[in-house]
């Protein structure tokens, strides 16, 4: 539920809650933000030639803080490459609010409505939103302040200690708090607040800050400046490790589907030149390249870790896709309706509240979806508002033909060694990787690889991880013509198998059933035994999924021609997460991968490749810390 706010005549918000104004007046909510919060950390001066500048802000509250500062950054020509802006807040005002609390200022208002459009489904937890094509981040903790900061201890060059007064929100203010604050900051980091509380002052001097009282922001008297500078040595946040590499240079991508082009294009918009190596002919020739799939978020009674961290993959993509495709033909955001089969929801119970963010993700079927994908009136449902279909090679190509990426086909990795010798004089330059073919012939050479050739890339892992944790899965899909089909329903369904039913070619419309899972089996092109299997499985899961499809199908499946099949083999592992990062970050500094996403590539591809962004760059995570360490590659180390 929207946090609740009222609007007091003269047009001030106020906070029932909290019994307090946001800001006394829209001028002085927006010159506190330059003035106190801004200007007072020294910006946009110090960010000034910086590959990347990390905000920490306690309290969202309208946002105000984050639209001057983002406007502050699109007028720097100076600006970092990555401006990362991670703000908490407990209690989400509506996207409505936003928009109304937004100052009637022609520079703020275009980015106060794509912030609204983004602002919606703020479940508790982390979620990560993306403008300028992926160059300004902001990373929201929804939920308690202190707790989300211990838990993702984010590393920060800039501190906003925002909020109501601590006379009203005194929790915002406490010592918890600003220990927690503490440990995000190196030595350096300057931090910026309107309070000049007594208490304060103290808290933040034993926490390490020198800190001072300087002109404040009418009406304000005084303001509170503060520079970390602890008397003892500092010792790592265990969520943040410290960049792996000093300056982007050259990276070697092996493997051009879905995971190898979003670790490509996050590097690539962090500065590095990124060469991609692929042994098919075209992009996405692999498990990447089936004619149409879906995405959309996996759901459970207690929200498990897969569903936090699958929602966190469909928002990544949409934004994505939002980016860098054209809607109704590379992709639609047209929602999925998942047939529970089983006689039963999987959704957490306050999700059925329409007032829930849980509502704005998934919430059970209304009838009128059931009944146009033609399901029976006792039939279960749920609706995921924001999944739908993509052309997964259309994507991976928008992702290659990024700035500071080439890609390179018909090449065929190996083996992969370690040079002796480092390719510069410099005593702390990494040596590179060296990238060899069958024959001997050496590739390519970067001191940072990732692999992320789905299966392919167990062979080449085979003596870097455990024995049987990265295993083959072979899938086959069933595809046609919508043209010649029955009635098809206007979305994506999906449940024990799943149906994009009329995905855009200039061909015109198809439709794509499947899939099949045969693991531990990794012959292509498949037998004509197999693939008469594959088609049946298809079919029987057709007719628990969409039954009055059955039938008309079948008769298109016994029309010669009309029906064509797909197959390619995926990766996977014991625990069914996907696999990203440094394989071993001591041992083989630079060595990195991302593999193992099964059956949901397309929702997980891409932030697997932030994810591996954030780790190299000493970034704040796109997802909660926990979840981040059950992905990390070193847990398969031998």
């Amino acid at each position: 539920m929207a946090e609740a706010i009222d609007w007091l005549p003269d047009g001030t918000p106020f906070s029932p809650r909290f019994g307090d104004r946001y800001h006394s007046s829209a001028n002085q909510g927006l010159d506190q933000a330059r003035a106190t919060f801004l200007q007072g950390c020294d910006l946009p001066e110090a960010w000034a030639g910086q590959a990347q500048w990390r905000i920490l802000e306690t309290g969202f509250g309208l946002g105000l803080n984050f639209l001057v500062t983002w406007a502050a950054w699109r007028n720097d020509p100076a600006r970092p490459r990555l401006l990362h802006f991670v703000s908490c807040e407990a209690w989400p005002v509506s996207a409505g609010d936003l928009l109304r609390a937004a100052p009637q200022d022609p520079e703020l208002q275009p980015l106060a409505a794509q912030l609204a459009e983004q602002w919606w489904g703020l479940l508790p937890g982390v979620h990560r939103l993306a403008f300028e094509d992926g160059q300004v981040l902001l990373t929201l903790y929804i939920g308690d302040a202190a707790t989300l900061l211990r838990q993702q201890q984010p590393l920060v060059d800039t501190v906003y200690l925002d909020g109501f007064s601590p006379r009203c929100n005194p929790d915002m203010w406490n010592s918890e708090l600003i220990k927690a604050v503490a440990r995000c900051c190196q030595r350096g980091t300057r931090l910026a607040t309107w309070s000049v509380a007594a208490s304060l002052r103290a808290q933040l001097t034993s926490c390490g800050f020198e800190v001072r009282k300087v002109p404040g922001t009418p009406p304000k008297r005084d303001n509170l400046q503060a520079r970390y500078a602890p008397a003892w040595t500092l010792r790592a946040a265990p969520a943040t490790e410290p960049p792996l590499f000093a300056t982007p240079s050259h990276c070697v991508v092996v493997g051009s589907g879905l995971a190898g082009a979003g670790a490509a294009a996050s590097l690539a918009r962090r500065g590095w030149q990124v060469s991609v190596l692929d042994q098919g002919d075209t992009p996405a020739a692999g498990a990447s390249g089936l004619p149409a799939g879906l995405f959309a978020p996996h759901t459970s009674p207690d929200d498990a870790p897969l569903s936090r961290l699958s929602r966190a993959g469909v928002r990544w993509v949409r934004q994505v896709a939002q980016m860098l495709l054209t809607a109704s033909q590379d992709w639609a955001p047209s929602g999925v309706l998942e047939h529970c089969v089983d006689g039963r929801l999987s959704l957490p119970a306050a999700w059925h509240a329409h007032d829930h963010p849980g509502h704005d993700w998934s919430h059970p079927a209304d009838r009128a979806y059931t009944h146009t994908a033609g399901l029976g009136e006792d039939s279960v449902a749920q609706w995921h508002a924001c999944g739908g279909w993509i052309r997964p090679a259309h994507l991976v190509a928008a992702l290659l033909a990024q700035p500071g990426i080439s890609w390179h086909g018909g090449v065929q990795v190996a083996r992969i060694t370690r040079s002796h010798t480092a390719p510069t004089a410099d005593p702390g330059a990494m040596a590179p990787w060296q990238l060899w073919n069958a024959a001997g012939e050496l590739l390519a050479e970067a001191p940072l690889v990732v692999l992320a050739t789905g299966a392919g890339s167990i062979p080449l892992c085979a003596d870097l991880v455990r024995p049987g944790t990265l295993r083959p899965l072979r899938g086959q899909v069933s595809w046609g013509w919508a043209d010649l089909a029955p009635a098809l329903p206007p979305f994506p369904v999906n449940g024990h198998g799943n149906l994009v039913p009329q995905a855009y070619s200039p061909q015109g419309p198809l439709w794509v059933l499947g899939s099949t899972f045969e693991r531990g089996q990794t012959e292509l092109p498949k037998s004509a035994q197999d693939i008469a299997a594959g088609r049946l499985y298809n079919q029987q899961r057709l007719a628990n999924l969409i039954p009055g499809l059955a039938a008309p199908l079948q008769a298109l499946f016994e029309r010669p021609g009309a029906v064509h099949d797909w197959a390619a083999v995926r990766c996977t592992t014991p625990d069914r997460l996907p696999v990203v990062g440094p394989l071993q970050r001591q041992a083989l500094p630079g060595l990195c991968i991302s593999t193992a996403l099964g059956a949901r590539g397309l929702t997980l591809a891409l932030l697997c490749g932030e994810l591996l962004a954030a780790w190299l760059h000493a970034e704040p995570l796109p997802i909660e810390a926990k979840l981040a360490q059950a992905l990390r590659a070193e847990r398969l180390s031998p």
